[in-house]
């Protein structure tokens, strides 16, 4: 009996409030989840993971720091369903559209890449207390938990912190996103990853710098190697 209300409640809550593709605004079907089937079709991704050694990718971070391997899932352009998709889980609440999109990416990564059998743990790149206090999680947890989900691997939360609080990086071009995040990030549990390949996941992958600041502190810190998921990149 309780079993059946709940499930009419559920069905009434949907016709009252039905879930939306974030693409397309569409109402979902019973087996879509974030996207529509349309929408999920025509994402623009990247097929990076399948050039190990792409070095265009590389480059961004060649005479800086040594990363072992860099692929994202998306391309990322404006006013486009990735930029809506960005959009929403990181100003939206919709994190868990974050987490499901690192699924999706972890399943093809599990399938088609040999990358990640040999890795220890994921970290998501972290946010100031206050901005996480303002926003209430961290969507590079959420693309991290799925990936590891997706992977099998740990994922962990206690190894890398964002001392400083920052403005924005969207503005600023290479340099100046360097020059503000080149010390914020720190290692709070070095044993966590000493001697350990480590996964770093975030958002979007812009100039590298943030990405750059954090595999650095992790490779201080004795991790052996430090590979680079994100969820969408800029063009080349």
């Amino acid at each position: 009996m309780f079993r059946f209300i709940r499930i009419l409640i559920a069905d009434f809550t949907d016709i009252l409030f039905p879930s939306l593709c974030l693409g397309c605004k569409q109402t979902l079907g019973d087996n879509e989840r974030i996207l529509c089937t349309t929408c999920r079709i025509n994402l623009p991704e990247t097929g990076q993971h399948r050039e190990p050694y792409d070095q265009n990718l590389l480059n961004k971070f060649a005479g800086k720091v040594p990363v072992q391997f860099l692929a994202s899932y998306l391309y990322f352009s404006k006013e486009s369903i990735v930029q809506n998709l960005i959009h929403n889980f990181k100003y939206k609440g919709q994190k868990e559209a974050a987490k499901e999109l690192a699924n999706w990416y972890g399943q093809q990564l599990k399938s088609e890449s040999n990358q990640f059998q040999d890795i220890d743990v994921i970290v998501g790149v972290p946010l100031h207390k206050s901005r996480f206090q303002q926003r209430g999680y961290n969507q590079a947890d959420w693309i991290a938990q799925g990936l590891a989900e997706a992977l099998n691997i740990p994922m962990r939360t206690d190894v890398l912190v964002r001392n400083e609080f920052k403005e924005s990086q969207t503005r600023k071009n290479r340099l100046e996103r360097w020059e503000n995040v080149k010390t914020v990030f720190a290692v709070i549990n070095p044993q966590a990853v000493k001697n350990k390949n480590v996964v770093v996941a975030d958002d979007v992958l812009t100039t590298g710098a943030t990405i750059e600041a954090c595999a650095i502190e992790l490779l201080k810190a004795g991790c052996k190697s430090v590979r680079v998921l994100t969820l969408a990149a800029t063009h080349r």
